[in-house]
């Protein structure tokens, strides 16, 4: 039976990137950069309210190897509780500490409940809750406090449904077939505002920075262009993406202003992520 370990404890340490040391003693020692084999925890990044008045409860994760690439489907070893919130999270986890992967979206009376993410994997077994505790807020859409920076916009087209956040938009379904490139085009428009310290060192105006991810489906996806730059005023960017096999996929876009051109921290005021559907046939 795998161990059971809840990650309450541990989650400040997760997110800044590192696991308690009762997390990693039996599987590598403090300094030693460990390509792969071992674990991944789920995390809890916190939650915000929506314009509707429901709320998003933010989770990313972080892979401990620096080089492995996991495909974990979603079943009994990655699974969300209640089951009615279950399928938002990755089938796919890229190395190391990934901050807001998703979100699920939970309604204006949800109250103390919470939504428990488990990961099983490799006989270590961590859960996470989502809970609407007053520690836990962030300021996703709203802007950061000191600049007043808000996150990008996304669409999937240029007149379509807008979205910011780490919850974003999702379009699709788009249809291809395997081995061949399919066209994924996204729309992005920022405020040219940093946040913080970024701010004060005069880094504003930057162009959006778009990354392209797998984030579910049973195949590689393999990117054309895995990044792209669109101007703050806004823009359109298209990578091809080639899949290896036929089923259902969702592929993420994230979008980071002048605050991180290449990365999504824990100051989840300063990017967005957009998903789009697409099915591949053979």
């Amino acid at each position: 039976m795998p161990r059971t370990r809840s990650l309450i404890p541990v989650v400040l340490a997760v997110l800044c990137g590192l696991a308690a040391p009762e997390l990693a003693t039996a599987q590598v020692p403090l300094g030693i950069r460990t390509a792969s084999g071992l674990s991944i925890s789920p995390v809890y990044e916190g939650w915000y309210e929506n314009h509707d008045g429901t709320f998003s409860l933010s989770f990313g994760y972080y892979n401990r190897n620096f080089e492995e690439v996991v495909d974990l489907p979603h079943g009994s070893a990655n699974r969300l509780e209640p089951a009615a919130f279950d399928g938002a999270q990755p089938t796919r986890f890229h190395p190391r500490r990934h901050w807001g992967v998703f979100t699920v979206t939970v309604p204006a009376d949800f109250g103390d409940q919470e939504v428990v993410w488990t990961i099983d994997f490799r006989g270590e077994r961590y859960s996470i809750p989502g809970r609407l505790h007053l520690d836990w807020r962030i300021d996703a859409l709203d802007g950061e406090a000191e600049t007043g920076n808000t996150p990008p916009v996304l669409a999937f087209t240029e007149d379509g449904p807008r979205g910011a956040g780490p919850g974003g938009p999702w379009g699709g379904p788009v249809k291809g077939a395997v081995d061949t490139p399919v066209p994924l085009t996204v729309w992005a428009w920022d405020d040219g505002r940093a946040r913080g310290s970024i701010a004060r060192a005069g880094r504003t105006g930057v162009p959006v920075t778009l990354t392209w991810f797998k984030h579910q489906g049973p195949g590689d996806v393999t990117f054309e262009e895995g990044e792209a730059r669109v101007p703050v005023e806004g823009g359109m960017a298209t990578t091809m993406a080639t899949f290896s096999q036929p089923g259902d996929y969702v592929i993420r876009v994230r979008a980071n202003d002048a605050s991180g051109v290449s990365t999504a921290g824990h100051s989840q005021c300063c990017w967005t992520n957009g998903f789009v559907r697409v099915t591949v046939t053979r």
